[in-house]
């Protein structure tokens, strides 16, 4: 395991223990496949999704982000009868990656309720350096 990944105790606010953390500054990318770094392609038409060509500005932002020390995980609707054809795909196009993640819900409109901090970056057609905007999101009452 790469020593940026390691995972380091840590406390919840009462002072019990919780689930580990990772090192301060590691991020922990999902990143969608379809439609995010390559054309969307439906689980319906597999036979695309080999022949594809990846969004280069995805290419080379995810791997600047891998190189950095950030965890790279795709996470995409396509099925575990398209693993092999999205593992070859992600290696034959040069993508840096630590895990893959199938099956995700298909039909968007995510609303991810998490313990740990989530931050969401709806993608809009490249891919750059991520920036800090001020925006509205829906919280719990408190």
């Amino acid at each position: 395991m790469d020593k940026n990944h390691e995972l380091h105790q840590a406390f919840g606010e009462d002072g019990k223990l919780i689930s580990p953390q990772l090192a301060e500054g590691v991020k922990n990318y999902l990143i969608d496949i379809d439609g995010t770094v390559c054309d969307d392609v439906p689980n319906e038409e597999p036979e695309r999704m080999g022949t594809v060509e990846p969004y280069p500005d995805a290419l080379e932002i995810l791997n600047k982000w891998y190189d950095e020390g950030h965890i790279i995980t795709f996470f995409t609707s396509r099925t575990d009868d398209h693993k092999e054809i999205t593992e070859f795909w992600l290696k034959k196009h040069g993508f840096k990656y630590h895990h893959l993640l199938l099956n995700k819900p298909r039909g968007g409109n995510y609303h991810w309720i998490d313990n740990h901090m989530v931050r969401a970056t709806r993608f809009k057609g490249k891919f750059t350096d991520l920036v800090v905007k001020k925006k509205y999101i829906e919280v719990f009452k408190r």
